[in-house]
């Protein structure tokens, strides 16, 4: 059936063979983040097969319950929410954090179930996501003596975030900051520190620069795994596979149209007037995939004579006027994925998967 995704296993193997190694030789715990394949079952019985992983990452508990228990430490990567406190405590072993007051509701429930629950305290670098801001000493020492104060809570390390949202690259300068906080609060409290969570896939390219700094102990990887590239300049991983999962949608449509419509342009059907090009009379194709299931930016063709034109919620719409091919309703077509795009088509319930 389709519209599909093709993952094919062994290549997902390969690559994950590919950043163990990287991290591992820089002298890193290796974490995999899940949910841009929202832990899909045949990716993830890889992942748990692996020796050189130590944790399993998920922004979303619903993810992280279908793996708990498994053999790997779990991890909750999206600050938790006060009314998942419970669900967080049982299946996940570390959870990143930033905020006293949902800490105080984590060492409740986890005195309840009996538990001990590891945190990684949340330092913001600039990038200006989660995390205390990294000037604000005070705040920063309060939160630690929190912890240490908690009787079900271990303080199990500390973390940053780039890239994600202000687009910050991942120097040497700025992740010293994180490893000098990590020596600051072990010297101080006499504790030691299991993990300095140095980023994410966008850390990868200052090992092969040599300028990870040596305190970063743990990285976390999920666009470079499934992907096979590095988020902070967008480069390919050396050996590594970037068509392990790719997207195949039939053409329902083939008709050779003008590529101007005809009348007056409004919005379309997400609140945006478009903008078209005169290309004369085109043959354009219509696919049965759309918006609702993909990110049509995100898509890159197989086939390098066919071109995306755009889409609406159902409908993928191409030029393949200058295909060699001879296309006909019923053919398939394959397509590459940038992240968003792999992310909500593995979202979709309405996009099957097949495996290789």
């Amino acid at each position: 059936m389709y519209p599909r995704l093709l993952i094919d296993l062994n290549k997902i193997e390969k690559n994950l063979d590919t950043v163990a190694e990287k991290v591992k030789g820089a002298g890193c715990s290796l974490m995999i983040v899940t949910k841009s394949f929202c832990a899909d079952e045949k990716i993830i019985e890889k992942i748990l097969a692996h020796p050189q992983v130590d944790f399993l990452a998920d922004s979303r508990i619903q993810n992280i319950k279908t793996y708990a228990g498994k053999g790997k430490q779990t991890l909750l990567l999206r600050l938790p929410q006060a009314c998942e406190a419970a669900e967080v405590v049982r299946y996940a072993d570390v959870s990143l954090n930033s905020e006293p007051e949902t800490l105080r509701i984590l060492n409740e429930e986890a005195g309840k179930q009996g538990k001990v629950h590891k945190v990684v305290l949340m330092i913001d670098l600039g990038d200006l996501r989660e995390g205390i801001w990294f000037e604000e000493e005070e705040a920063i020492f309060q939160t630690v003596e929190q912890i240490l104060a908690s009787e079900n809570l271990e303080l199990y390390g500390v973390g940053t975030n780039l890239t994600c949202y202000g687009a910050i690259v991942p120097k040497f300068d700025n992740l010293s900051v994180l490893t000098g906080w990590a020596k600051r609060i072990e010297e101080k409290y006499g504790v030691k520190l299991p993990v300095v969570s140095g980023g994410n896939s966008s850390s990868l390219y200052l090992i092969d620069k040599g300028e990870l700094p040596a305190g970063v102990s743990n990285l976390r990887i999920g666009e470079a795994f499934i992907l096979a590239r590095e988020t902070a300049y967008g480069e390919l991983l050396p050996g590594a596979f970037e068509d392990a999962v790719t997207l195949e949608a039939q053409i329902v449509e083939l008709k050779t149209k003008r590529s101007l419509p005809v009348g007056e342009v409004g919005m379309d059907a997400f609140g945006q007037v478009p903008y078209y090009e005169d290309r004369g009379m085109i043959k354009r194709a219509i696919l049965a995939v759309g918006k609702q299931d993909m990110d049509p930016d995100g898509l890159t063709p197989v086939d390098p004579q066919v071109e995306i034109l755009g889409a609406s919620s159902d409908h993928l719409i191409l030029d393949v006027t200058k295909a060699d091919k001879e296309y006909k309703v019923g053919d398939t077509l394959t397509f590459t994925l940038a992240y968003g795009a792999l992310l909500r088509a593995f979202t979709s319930a309405y996009i099957h998967r097949s495996y290789q």
